[in-house]
């Protein structure tokens, strides 16, 4: 009898809660009882080929292997996916997830790169996932680092140990969007360090929100590869076009 009171008393504060803060569709924003509210479901498109064979951006034709960064520059990590390109629905759904609070997003996001990308991972022999992390500082401000949430809630699907200590961001590095390629690179030099202690894996699994020309990713990758990780693979929420 006790269990069952208990059972209703529950039943009816999730009742509560849904008319309080109704479900939102995390492309558009809208009030939708779907995951995804129907629209945004139409005309949702994963990334597909032809696209970049190491960052996986899209790319125009078939005959290219590489997009332009990718063909004109070395990476440090070996293969990485994003989801969607960033723009439109997409690119306001991660500005919300990042600076608005809307956390709960971080559930949709680790289901879709799961479906989309589990078979990737597990064909990588991914060890071990390790979030992006934000400098300490900006992460009090906003009060969660969004990385690390898909990352937990990816971890948990794919049943893969998630990491979010050893990998520590240590310079307070500026905003990289409205920068050029060289500043990226010169930004982010020296961002990132490994805690000593560290046990090295076979490979990882870098998470990161967005990727555009890989700066952040190549820096985190070289870190661990220094600390004795012998492979770095990524997945991001949304990236950039190819071309």
């Amino acid at each position: 009898m006790k269990r069952r009171i208990m059972k209703c008393i529950a039943e009816g504060g999730r009742k509560i809660l849904g008319l309080l803060y109704p479900h939102t569709c995390p492309l558009c924003g809208k009030t939708t009882a779907e995951e995804i509210c129907g629209a945004c479901a139409d005309k949702l498109l994963f990334i597909a080929e032809p696209r970049c064979m190491k960052c996986g951006k899209p790319i125009r034709s078939d005959e290219e292997e590489y997009c332009y960064d990718c063909a004109h520059r070395q990476h440090e990590y070996e293969r990485g996916y994003g989801m969607w390109v960033h723009q439109g629905d997409v690119q306001a759904s991660v500005y919300r997830f990042k600076y608005q609070n809307r956390r709960i997003y971080s559930e949709f996001y680790a289901k879709m790169l799961a479906e989309q990308y589990g078979s990737a991972v597990r064909r990588w022999k991914i060890c071990l996932i390790i979030p992006i992390p934000l400098y300490r500082k900006r992460r009090r401000q906003r009060g969660y680092n969004q990385s690390e949430l898909v990352a937990k809630k990816l971890g948990k699907i794919l049943d893969i140990p998630v990491d979010s200590k050893n990998l520590r961001r240590v310079r307070n590095t500026n905003p990289q969007k409205k920068m050029n390629a060289r500043g990226r690179r010169t930004n982010l030099r020296n961002a990132f360090r490994v805690r000593d202690g560290f046990a090295p894996v076979q490979s990882v699994l870098l998470i990161d929100d967005i990727y555009t020309t890989g700066n952040t990713i190549d820096c985190a990758a070289r870190e661990l590869k220094k600390a004795g990780v012998q492979k770095v693979y990524f997945l991001t929420i949304s990236i950039g076009q190819g071309y």
